[in-house]
């Protein structure tokens, strides 16, 4: 089995870079919105794909499906409401990619109906593109909402924790190990434990019917 299978990463390519890109840039940008100029400083209210892809996380994941982008800092001392702007800054990100994936969605259609495509042509690797990106995009969607560090998710259920700083960096740092050790054990057993897919596949096919795309 080869590590990348060329042909398929290349499809995967615009929708990976894509939602990453929209992901960071939201926390980015709703953290400006809320008083806090640390990503703006850094450089990170951009859609410059570069300023937000992590070398190492990029490539795991379009390797094992598996990876990270350079997360979005912020101060939350310089937020105007820190108990709920957080709240905001998180959740941003996972939205961002919902957003996306519905506006592809959209144009895709509206080019499919009226460029119906066929198989083995340019028009069909184009529109392949299109469905890997909206897929991915929903992916990011729901395995960011999972409320375990450090996805954006964790923010939600442990939030009110934050007040207990000794309570919330434990939280943290064994939930983050705990994320990757289910990672890492389904990759060697070959069982998923963390079965999003369904829900990702409901999402992408569930808003494509609606449109009308079978």
């Amino acid at each position: 089995m080869e590590f990348f299978d060329i042909t398929r990463t290349l499809k995967f390519l615009p929708g990976i870079i894509l939602g990453l890109t929209v992901h960071e840039f939201s926390h980015a940008l709703v953290a400006r919105w809320c008083g806090d100029l640390t990503a703006t400083d850094q450089g990170r209210v951009t859609l410059n794909p570069l300023k937000h892809i992590d070398p190492l996380g990029f490539i795991m994941l379009l390797a094992v499906g598996f990876g990270w982008a350079k997360p979005v800092q912020f101060n939350e001392q310089n937020l105007r409401h820190p108990k709920t702007d957080v709240l905001k800054i998180a959740v941003a990100g996972p939205l961002s990619n919902a957003l996306m994936a519905v506006v592809l969605s959209i144009i895709f259609v509206l080019i499919h109906n009226v460029i119906p495509g066929y198989h083995g042509s340019t028009l069909q690797v184009i529109y392949e593109i299109f469905i890997y990106a909206i897929f991915i995009n929903w992916g990011l969607f729901i395995f960011n909402l999972i409320p375990i560090p450090p996805l954006d998710g964790s923010h939600l259920l442990f939030h009110p924790f934050r007040r207990f700083p000794a309570v919330y960096t434990f939280l943290y740092r064994y939930g983050t190990l705990a994320l990757f050790g289910l990672i890492i054990i389904s990759s060697i057993s070959g069982k998923n434990f963390i079965p999003i897919w369904p829900w990702i596949q409901y999402l992408g096919d569930g808003f494509l019917g609606l449109l009308g795309y079978r």
